[in-house]
């Protein structure tokens, strides 16, 4: 399990990360499944007003990143963004990024 899911009772989405879900076909359950299931690859700890992680996952056999701040005290999420990293900027395995 990792710290996200250890910590968030609630997830709430912004509006941001509704509107490219929507544009990129990813649902609410998927998102919530990806957090659970996937693996933080960068850690934004001095990220403001909450420390942030990128969460990397797949979603029928789709990559994808979530951006989620997690705000520790209330134990809630926000999911800040969802998108498919671009192969231009990410390794193959989605994970690294490329040095540019």
């Amino acid at each position: 399990m990792n710290k996200i899911v250890a910590h968030c009772a609630e997830y709430k989405f912004t509006s941001h990360a509704v509107q490219r879900m929507f544009e990129r076909s990813f649902f609410k359950d998927d998102i919530l499944q990806a957090l659970k299931n996937g693996e933080i690859i960068i850690e934004y700890e001095d990220d403001k007003p909450f420390p942030s992680y990128l969460v990397f996952s797949m979603i029928k056999n789709r990559p994808v990143h979530v951006l989620v701040a997690l705000d520790i005290g209330s134990q809630l999420c926000y999911i800040i963004t969802v998108y498919e990293p671009d192969t231009k900027i990410w390794c193959n395995d989605f994970k690294t990024r490329r040095k540019l």
